[in-house]
């Protein structure tokens, strides 16, 4: 189906045609844009709500900058399609999130209008920051750069960092802070309750109007009225706010809180700020999913809904007819909760993912023993850590890409103190639609180089709930890496009862023939390899399945049985080849003397675009047809080499 733009919209292929509007007529084009972007999320599907949001601000961003030379940053990139549909991609627009289609977040080889590849939080300010720098360098007084920020985005300590060297750089910088409480649930923390007083402090907001009206009425005696307004206004938010203005105390200008919904206003208060050098902050007030109801009723669940029917608001759902397998992450959710009944010592830690980790779960049950700490991954792990000296068990969840921004934490504070803390890293392997910015490809490869820590992946929902109660015996107290797909399981039936897995032991799925092919896998995907062995069984090839569990440490006597038992093995992980489980193979054989042809299946060293998992699988050659294709061709190798030898 083909969505039709509205007739502005429709003659808009850059921001060049955009400023051919007249002001009046920006209201109509927000209008069209919004219902653009809902017509093409329900058809096509992706992330809605914080489009929807940030239309206004979008439109009069392009209209008063002179984009692509002033340089745009949007900060996670949830919010940037209006933004790729007003720079010449809206007929490519059907294909966002598809494989071989359109990024779903800005991305800098897909448009010179997209000035820094996102889809993690809190870079922008940054990365907007060092552009500032380089122009100041090159003499580019006349260029603008613009970091565009959500309230949840500026909880991560790398908004902070970058904040306070932006204050004392004094470059052409300004940050808007897109302040709508949401990042996909409702932000937390001191930083919102502190927003949330300036907007809702109505004294300030009209004192502060009625000394604008009244200073400008003074302009005609030249710049000192902008003196007095700058001070009095700082005074004034001290006193009414009974505190000091955070983002002036670094060293910002501070403006706002403004409707981030008045296009026009926005205009002019952008054409306003173009001219006022140095480091400055706009505080905008936005709703997420904006200009459709339901979407602003509940944010979270319209934060990605899927497809949906535009008139009525039905998500479709699929109604299959038979009990489906359940997700990995309620799963982990339903399965802490059991855990956290039978010991009190259990507490559950995410970086602001409640519900996309299910930890939500927890925090219904036990609001004292479950915490979401916002956008700030390393605090989550030290955080954790802390628990831990105090001997809690803290279950800290974590996206897989998001981990890797904790990384020095899980070494310093956790792996060499030797604590306690249990990592549940999510979405690990491809994370389909989002791309490389989410997909869970490294984990293996940096947890396994860590001294202290246990690094396992469980092959379904029975081994996922197994080893998250073995996480939590005496024995196993210290570090401990669980990683898990997005997306469903196996097992329909997956309410099993808990049970203890030795540490470094894997199981035989399969046994194959003696002298034949071994396929080890780790984690989800030896789902697939399943598969391919049924395939190999039908073709007279009898392979063998070890489903490994863990990748630290090693099953060393299993490997052993498998290395003097078959002439070849393929491994296959849903991570990356350098450094992976398969490399972790390779090391025990060459350490322990044995000669034979293995063949790495996983992720190759190359950034995978976005697609289904399906689809990736395939493209990298470990799904079903692939493991088989590798086991008959290393089957075929053997077969060879043994022919070769008897001749001579």
């Amino acid at each position: 189906m083909i969505v039709e733009p509205g007739p502005l919209l429709a003659a808009i292929d850059s921001p060049d045609d955009l400023k051919k509007l007249a002001p009046e007529q920006l209201v109509q084009l927000s209008t069209e844009l919004r219902e653009f972007i809902i017509d093409s999320v329900s058809i096509y599907g992706g992330h809605f709500g914080a489009s929807l949001g940030v239309v206004e601000l979008t439109v009069a961003l392009h209209y008063v900058f002179n984009t692509p030379y002033d340089q745009l940053v949007w900060d996670v990139g949830h919010q940037a399609y209006g933004h790729k549909i007003l720079t010449g991609r809206r007929d490519k627009f059907p294909t966002n999130r598809r494989y071989h289609g359109m990024s779903g977040f800005p991305k800098r080889s897909e448009s010179e209008y997209d000035a820094f590849g996102v889809g993690h939080s809190s870079t922008s300010i940054g990365a907007a920051l060092g552009m500032a720098v380089a122009s100041d360098y090159k003499g580019e007084k006349d260029r603008q750069h613009i970091a565009v920020i959500g309230d949840g985005a500026m909880t991560a300590g790398m908004s902070f960092e970058a904040l306070n060297h932006a204050g004392v750089a004094n470059s052409n910088l300004l940050v808007i802070l897109n302040d709508n409480c949401m990042s996909i649930d409702p932000n937390v923390g001191a930083l919102k309750e502190y927003l949330t007083d300036i907007t809702t402090s109505r004294t300030y907001n009209k004192v502060r109007d009625e000394l604008w009206n009244v200073l400008g009425k003074l302009s005609k005696f030249g710049p000192n009225p902008q003196q007095i307004a700058r001070k009095v206004e700082a005074a004034m938010k001290a006193t009414l706010l009974k505190q000091s203005n955070l983002f002036e105390a670094l060293k910002f200008r501070y403006f706002g809180p403004v409707d981030g919904h008045d296009v026009q206003h926005l205009v002019t208060i952008l054409n306003d700020l173009k001219t006022i050098p140095g480091p400055k902050l706009l505080h905008c007030v936005t709703v997420k999913g904006k200009g459709y109801a339901l979407a602003e009723k509940d944010q979270t669940l319209w934060h990605a809904p899927g497809l949906f029917d535009k008139i009525t608001g039905e998500i479709y759902r699929k109604t299959p007819s038979t009990p489906q397998p359940p997700k990995y992450q309620d799963v982990f959710g339903h399965t802490l909760v059991e855990l956290a009944e039978a010991n009190d010592k259990i507490m559950g830690v995410t970086p602001a993912m409640p519900s996309g980790s299910s930890l939500n779960i927890m925090m219904a049950a036990m609001p004292d023993r479950a915490f979401d700490v916002g956008i700030a991954e390393q605090h989550a792990v030290t955080f954790s850590a802390g628990l831990a000296t105090q001997g809690l068990i803290p279950f800290c969840n974590i996206y897989s890409s998001f981990m890797q921004r904790g990384y020095d934490q899980v070494v310093h504070d956790v792996a060499l103190q030797n604590l306690h803390v249990v990592f549940c890293l999510d979405r690990a392997g491809f994370a389909g639609a989002d791309g490389p910015t989410h997909h869970g490809c490294y984990d293996l490869a940096y947890m396994r180089c860590i001294p202290n820590i246990v690094v396992s992946a469980p092959m379904n929902e029975q081994e996922l709930r197994n080893l998250m109660y073995t996480a939590t015996l005496p024995e196993n107290a210290g570090p401990f890496s669980i990683r898990y797909p997005r997306g469903e399981g196996v097992m329909p039936q997956w309410r099993t009862p808990l049970q203890r897995v030795a540490i470094g032991t894997g199981r035989v799925v399969r046994e194959g023939e003696e002298g034949g092919v071994a396929i080890l896998s780790i984690g989800h995907i030896g789902n697939y390899a399943v598969k391919a062995t049924e395939t190999l069984r039908a073709e007279g090839l009898d392979a063998g399945h070890y489903d490994m569990r863990f990748c630290k440490p090693l099953d060393e006597e299993m490997l052993r049985d498998v290395a003097r038992r078959y002439r070849a093995i393929v491994t296959v992980e849903d991570g990356c080849l350098p450094g992976g489980f398969g490399s972790a193979v390779l090391e025990f054989l060459a350490d322990h003397g044995f000669h034979l042809p293995v063949a790495r299946l996983g992720i190759p060293d190359r950034v995978v675009e976005h697609g289904t998992q399906d689809e990736l699988y395939k493209e990298c050659g470990f799904d079903a047809a692939g493991i088989a294709q590798a086991v008959r061709e290393l089957s075929a190798k053997v077969t060879s080499a043994t022919r070769e030898t008897v001749l001579r």
